[in-house]
């Protein structure tokens, strides 16, 4: 294992000490799920408080993905010049205000309005907090993108948990959002100084440096995004189906709900131990293997066709799941040319039609052939992001390079 570097004396560019600066990071990550993860959990109750039907419910809750893209054309344009910090604390403290919000909203038009702007909140922490994440992680030296996920899905649990608490003792949900979102803004309060500063994009080739880092997104960028967005429908379809696919094939509503504990169980698992497997295999075999676990899982539960068959099966499609996104937010930010919050905003920008298309897509395949046909479309997907990580060149500056020198250009 490789030793943590010591900021130099004297040298502010360098920022907080790595632990300190890491611990910062997480803290947004750790924000970011309790924040997703309560909201979640109070929307029966959200939707009900004002009277609205499934059909109506959905169409209200479009404004968040629609405020998430426009904060995200904004972040391409601005994000260079800005840097990740100055987009991810506002982003995060924006978030912590609206999500109580959305909750006690007394009106449609209010909930949609709270919405968009959660949405925009979102985007402007999110995309941010994972070029910071590369930059904590540059300092390491090795890999630990896969544990600033791993917070976030801790976050999202405790949210949710949080929720169920809430709901049991018949507090209202801004109620319950209020008093945890104080608790949150404390630790956001007591390490922002910390947040480091991410540093100047590497220069390309022939000093295209600093042209490329406000130009285009390269090939490569180009070519995670569509990885992103491939593994996102995966992931999305896994996450809105999982349940339904259970009780389709005879299993009880209670049972049902244990498939998604079992997909959602092995994401947050599978993000506490991925790190140490990206710097033996390194990003690009690691997302291949990943995207295979996936294939692999998602066959088990449509081929076997029996409850405990499903439980296993969405149980490995959580472990090939868990790391992808990390990993692809890894080789993104450390592209050569390209400012690593730049890089990552492009990424999260490719992904963002996942929202429209994967679940819509299953439910479309499943009335016209069946749910186990159309959850087999998910194979296709995941072997589409296996073949297309064998395009993916490996960073020289990648921290997590798996044991091949520097300038390898590919696994």
């Amino acid at each position: 294992m490789r030793p943590v570097p010591r900021p130099v004396p004297g040298d502010r560019t360098q920022g907080p000490s790595p632990h300190r600066a890491r611990a910062a990071v997480v803290v947004l990550f750790f924000t970011a799920g309790a924040v997703m993860g309560g909201w979640s959990g109070r929307i029966p109750t959200v939707k009900a408080q004002l009277g609205l039907d499934d059909a109506r419910w959905g169409l209200v809750v479009l404004a968040m993905p629609l405020g998430t893209l426009l904060a995200l054309l904004v972040l391409t344009r601005v994000i260079a010049r800005t840097g990740p910090r100055v987009l991810a604390l506002p982003g995060a403290a924006l978030l912590l205000l609206t999500a109580p919000l959305a909750a006690g909203s007394s009106s449609v038009a209010v909930l949609a309005a709270a919405l968009a702007v959660q949405g925009c909140a979102t985007g402007l922490l999110f995309g941010p907090m994972n070029a910071l994440a590369v930059t904590v992680e540059r300092r390491y030296g090795r890999s630990i993108m896969s544990s600033f996920h791993a917070w976030f899905s801790i976050g999202q649990l405790g949210g949710g948990l949080a929720g169920v608490l809430a709901g049991r003792l018949g507090t209202a949900p801004w109620q319950q959002l209020v008093v945890c979102h104080v608790v949150l803004a404390v630790a956001l309060c007591c390490t922002a100084s910390a947040v480091p500063r991410a540093p100047r994009p590497a220069a390309a080739p022939g000093g295209a440096g600093g042209r490329r880092a406000r130009g285009r997104p390269t090939r490569q960028i180009v070519l995670l995004a569509v990885i992103a967005l491939l593994g996102a429908v995966t992931e999305g379809s896994a996450v809105q189906w999982s349940a339904q696919y259970s009780v389709s094939i005879g299993a009880s509503v209670a049972t049902g709900s244990l498939t998604l504990v079992c997909f959602s169980l092995s994401i947050a698992l599978t993000r506490t131990v991925g790190d140490r497997l990206v710097d033996v295999l390194g990003r690009v075999r690691f997302l291949r293997i990943s995207a295979l676990t996936t294939a692999a899982g998602v066959l088990l539960a449509v081929a076997g066709g029996s409850v405990p068959t499903a439980l296993a099966g969405f149980a490995l499609v959580g472990v090939g799941c868990g790391c992808v996104f990390p990993t692809v937010m890894g080789l993104a930010g450390n592209q050569p040319g390209i400012a690593p919050g730049r890089a990552v905003t492009f990424v999260n920008l490719g992904e963002w039609p996942a929202f429209f298309v994967g679940p819509p897509l299953v439910g479309f395949l499943a009335e016209a052939f069946s749910l186990r046909a159309a959850l087999g479309a998910l194979v296709v997907t995941s072997l589409l992001v296996a073949a297309l990580a064998g395009r993916v060149r490996v960073p020289a500056a990648d921290p997590a390079v798996g044991g091949l020198s520097p300038s390898s250009s590919r696994t």
